[in-house]
């Protein structure tokens, strides 16, 4: 566990991505334990409920699963689920926004297309 909360996002949200992020970077594998509600909220000073919402919106989204009596666990496939959200989220919170953007500035589709490569290139160079 990482990471300091950030005041524009609520807790309970950034608790869920903290997850989400360690499930993607491999800290936690299918079938791992994820830390308990009481360890979240010790770990980062907050209420257990707080911790709890942000846990069960990843078992929502079939992320985390419960083991009764055990605790929460990575579900199988939990890693792809997880670029599966984001990806959507990237696309509605940039792609649909960037296009707008250019047709708002008279770019061609082949013209903003050139434009994303050539700063794939720069990113690569960097």
């Amino acid at each position: 566990m990482r990471g300091a909360f950030r005041e524009q996002s609520l807790i309970y949200l950034q608790i869920a991505q903290m997850l989400e992020d360690d499930i993607l970077r491999g800290v936690y594998a299918p079938e791992e334990q994820v830390p308990s509600t009481n360890e979240l909220a010790r770990a980062y000073s907050i209420n257990p409920a707080t911790a709890a919402k942000g846990i069960n919106l990843l078992v929502s989204g079939g992320i985390l699963y419960k083991r009764r009596g055990i605790g929460m666990f990575v579900a199988p496939g939990a890693e792809e689920k997880v670029k599966e959200k984001r990806r959507a989220a990237f696309y509605d919170g940039f792609v649909r926004p960037l296009v707008r953007e250019g047709r708002s500035l008279g770019l061609t589709g082949r013209e903003l297309a050139g434009m994303m490569e050539q700063a794939l290139r720069e990113g690569e160079e960097q």
